[in-house]
């Protein structure tokens, strides 16, 4: 096994699944599938996931709602995915937690670092909502945080392409993968694979990243087994 701890980065955008908003049941149902098949291993998992199949605060502005409030708009569309895939992980025997970085005792714990790692060294599954807590700051840089408090081995960012590329391969059929690539030069050549904030985090914390095809049945437990899936980042 090549991981011990890990930190899932999925996408809001990820749970809609063939639907054009909201969260899609297939889809969570597929998710919780294979984080269980990686949880049964003995790894021990925290997850973070967007809002953006809800609200995006980057696109408030647009909508005459000003960044701040449209970013804690986005923070609390992160608890209801969270609240989601904390349910169907839970529906097939899995204990987990959520602990969000606003304060919601009624739904959440408080996200405090020594009791995520305990909960964590207990063998649940640990879903960080709410990203930091602050505007301005994306989950991405949230997910990258949260991994580097926990001592997460690696971080790894679920996506529906099979790893990073010089271009979009949605868009260019010719876009060339990297298997490997350095942090400085995914800043160079301006990728967008994390937000710069996010690159820099993993960057000074000597913190590894994969990306990958979540899509695809039974990647995540290759990937997190030791196989080369995706693009690593180091």
């Amino acid at each position: 096994m090549k991981f011990d701890r890990i930190l899932l980065k999925l996408s809001g955008e990820s749970l809609m699944g063939k639907k054009g908003f909201g969260i899609d049941p297939d889809v969570l149902d597929f998710f919780s599938d294979e984080i269980i098949s990686v949880h049964s291993m003995g790894v021990q998992i925290g997850i973070v996931i967007g809002g953006g199949n809800i609200f995006r605060g980057l696109n408030a502005e647009g909508q005459g709602i000003d960044r701040v409030t449209g970013d804690n708009m986005g923070m609390l569309a992160t608890l209801i995915n969270s609240l989601a895939l904390q349910n169907a992980i839970e529906k097939k025997g899995v204990y987990t937690r959520l602990m969000s970085a606003i304060q919601m005792h009624q739904i959440a714990e408080p996200y405090i670092r020594r009791r995520a790692i305990r909960h964590l060294e207990k063998n649940r599954v640990v879903i960080f909502g709410a990203g930091t807590g602050h505007p301005y700051f994306s989950t991405d840089t949230a997910a990258t945080l949260r991994a580097v408090e926990i001592n997460a081995d690696v971080i790894i960012k679920g996506t529906r392409v099979d790893g990073i590329f010089d271009s979009d391969p949605e868009k260019n059929s010719k876009a060339l993968k990297f298997e490997s690539i350095g942090f400085r030069d995914i800043l160079n050549q301006n990728l967008r694979v994390m937000d710069m904030t996010a690159i820099s985090l993993c960057q000074e914390n000597n913190l590894p990243l994969i990306v990958f095809n979540m899509d695809i049945p039974g990647n995540l437990k290759s990937l997190v087994s030791g196989e080369k899936i995706g693009t690593i980042v180091k």
